[in-house]
């Protein structure tokens, strides 16, 4: 099958081409863009796309009904959270248990042995495997204490040098909480916020909760003297449904906070009773926190016990939350390492299987946008997603007529990168893809 069978190439100038598709009309920003054009029950738009010179110059909808394109067409993703360091590491220190505990346990001692070499190994597997899936910025959590952090930063930030030109790479220093009151904690926050990283940490129970309030004060009032954003990993748990969240929000009412932070996890919120999961949600909205959800790593490490199977999940209330005005992400979190076994940084296949987790519909606005609009907002990349006039060429293709096939028949797909094919691109040419303009 030649699946660019509907692709014209412009002979001049390159990074130009037109395709006729069918795009998700909540991603199509100018409504005359659709004026006079079918929208199929999949909520999919039959539409022609022109891109000149990296750009998206042209969007119309097709009048003719009897000629439906057989490609969808989808922004290069954001994955809003990720752990690019200790991926692949699931066969030296595997967890087949399968329990939060034991995870964490496997984690500290790969950490441990963690070479140079490996760590290079594990993030260009990660980024090359990113790109050829569709995906064009990464924020990942890098696990920061121990004797060898600063090694680890400066290896990462040399990478995302080398790979600017193809990825917006974000980082978080991942690290215990109170480790941010040290003088060591002091210096690499400086230098996290240099770069325009971010702060993270953990809270989950058990937790002391005088101690906690005080580490976590200290964070907030320290990321505002750095004008530096902050992403916790938060109530990843089954017990004390809401525990952090309810202490974070008790911090945010001391201090005036000016930066952005996100809540990553969430899950023990999904356990609340629903009148309190509102009034946290509108809680968390007037202070502009930020969410990201992580269906499959909740789904397999938390609420495990042995011959029982968990009716009741715990996970983010995405929904509860949307409704609320919060932005929501859902994000891949661990690829191949003792927290996740599975996974393999492709956003068609983090939406195949997250969906029917937290009943997300594709057709629907509120279940898209999770993948697509809010983690570009999330990591504050200039383009939206959202496709019109002036957008960067910047998008997969996928060689299907439907979102039904297209999530359960892993069809192929083309990457367009800056208005280029992807594996047309000439080996050792440089893209002028713009790391701050991902």
């Amino acid at each position: 099958m030649n699946f660019a069978k509907d692709v014209e190439l412009i002979a001049s100038p390159p990074k130009a081409g037109r395709v006729d598709v069918l795009v998700p009309r909540c991603l199509i920003a100018n409504g005359q863009d659709l004026l006079g054009t079918s929208i199929d029950q999949e909520g999919l738009s039959s539409v022609q796309v022109e891109w000149r010179d990296g750009t998206i110059t042209s969007i119309r909808g097709l009048q003719e009904t009897s000629k439906v394109p057989k490609e969808i067409l989808l922004p290069r993703f954001a994955e809003p959270h990720a752990h690019i360091d200790k991926a692949f590491s699931w066969s030296r220190s595997p967890n087949l248990r399968g329990s939060y505990q034991e995870a964490l346990a496997a984690n500290l001692r790969e950490y441990e042995l963690r070479s140079e070499e490996e760590l290079i190994f594990r993030v260009e597997k990660c980024l090359n495997l990113a790109l050829v899936n569709g995906i064009r910025s990464i924020r990942s959590h890098i696990d920061s204490f121990g004797k060898t952090a600063m090694r680890d930063w400066d290896l990462i930030e040399n990478i995302r040098t080398k790979w600017q030109e193809k990825f917006f790479l974000q980082f978080v220093a991942l690290v215990p909480l109170d480790f941010w009151q040290s003088d060591e904690g002091e210096l690499l926050a400086q230098r996290v916020a240099s770069n325009g990283d971010l702060l993270g940490g953990v809270i989950a129970p058990p937790f002391n909760k005088r101690k906690t309030f005080r580490s976590l004060l200290h964070l907030v009032q320290l990321a505002n003297r750095l004008k530096c954003d902050i992403d916790l990993h938060i109530d990843e748990s089954q017990f004390c449904p809401a525990g952090g969240l309810k202490l974070l929000l008790e911090v945010l009412g001391q201090v005036k906070n000016e930066i952005s932070i996100t809540c990553s996890h969430l899950s023990s919120m999904g356990l609340l009773r629903e009148k309190e999961i509102s009034f946290l949600a509108n809680k968390m909205a007037k202070n502009r926190l930020k969410v990201v959800a992580l269906p499959l790593t909740n789904s397999w490490l938390l609420g495990r016990k042995d011959r029982y199977t968990l009716t009741k999940r715990p996970l983010a209330p995405i929904f509860q939350l949307q409704k609320a005005g919060v932005n929501v992400s859902v994000g891949g979190d661990n690829i191949n390492d003792s927290w996740f076994p599975l996974s393999n940084f492709d956003p068609i296949n983090l939406m195949s299987f997250s969906m029917p987790i937290a009943h997300l519909s594709p057709w629907d606005r509120l279940g898209l946008s999770p993948f697509t609009w809010s983690p570009a907002d999330l990591l504050s990349l200039k383009w939206d997603g959202l496709f019109q006039n002036g957008s960067p060429a910047d998008f997969i293709l996928l060689d299907s007529n439907s979102w039904v096939k297209a999530l359960s028949e892993r069809p192929k797909r083309r990457v367009v990168v800056n208005g280029e094919f992807l594996n047309e691109l000439p080996k050792n040419k440089k893209s002028t893809y713009n790391n701050s303009h991902p």
